[in-house]
C-alpha cells in the first residue's frame, strides 16, 4: 500500500510520548535553550535517532494552522448566552468567523458546526479550542475539516 502524506488531528493524549518529547526538543532549539540537538534530546528524554525520525513529522496544531479555514463541529446545551461565550472565545484568540449552522435544539442540545479562519494575528488554536471544551454546557468540539 503507498504512503500517504495526509494529515490528521489528533488530540495530545492520545499521542505517544516520543512524539510530545520531540515536540519539546524542536521548542528548546527553536528558543535557543539549548547548544545543540543532543543537549535537547538529553533533556527531554529521548534518542537523537528518535528525534530525527520525528522531528519532520510532528508539530503543535498552531504552527500550520495560519492562513486556513478551521471547520469546528460541536454539540451544546440550549441555555442563554452560551453561544455569545463561545464566539467570545473565538474573538478573543483573533480568529474570524466565517459561517455558523446551528441545529434547532432537540432535548435540550444543539448541534453547531463553525467555519474559522486563522489569520497572521490569530493566538494558539490549540488554546481556543481547549477553552471551547472547558466551557459548561459545551459538549464534543472536534475539527473537522482545515482548509
Amino acid at each position: 500500500m503507498a504512503e500517504s502524506s495526509g494529515y490528521y488531528v489528533v488530540k495530545q493524549r492520545a499521542l505517544p510520548e516520543v512524539l510530545l518529547k520531540v515536540v519539546d526538543a524542536k521548542k528548546l532549539i527553536d528558543s535557543e535553550k539549548v547548544d545543540s540537538v543532543q543537549e535537547a534530546v538529553d533533556r527531554v528524554g529521548i534518542s537523537r535517532s528518535s528525534f530525527y525520525k520525528y522531528k519532520d513529522d510532528i508539530f503543535p496544531f498552531h504552527d500550520t494552522a495560519e492562513g486556513t479555514t478551521l471547520t469546528l463541529t460541536f454539540q451544546m446545551d440550549d441555555e442563554p448566552g452560551l453561544l455569545s461565550d463561545v464566539l467570545k472565545l473565538i474573538a478573543m484568540c483573533g480568529a474570524n468567523i466565517l459561517t455558523i449552522h446551528q441545529s434547532i435544539p432537540i432535548n435540550g442540545v444543539a448541534s453547531l458546526s463553525l467555519s474559522v479562519q486563522v489569520l497572521p494575528t490569530t493566538g494558539d488554536m490549540s488554546q481556543m479550542i481547549e477553552n471551547m471544551e472547558r466551557t459548561q454546557g459545551v459538549h464534543h468540539v472536534k475539527v473537522i475539516a482545515k482548509e
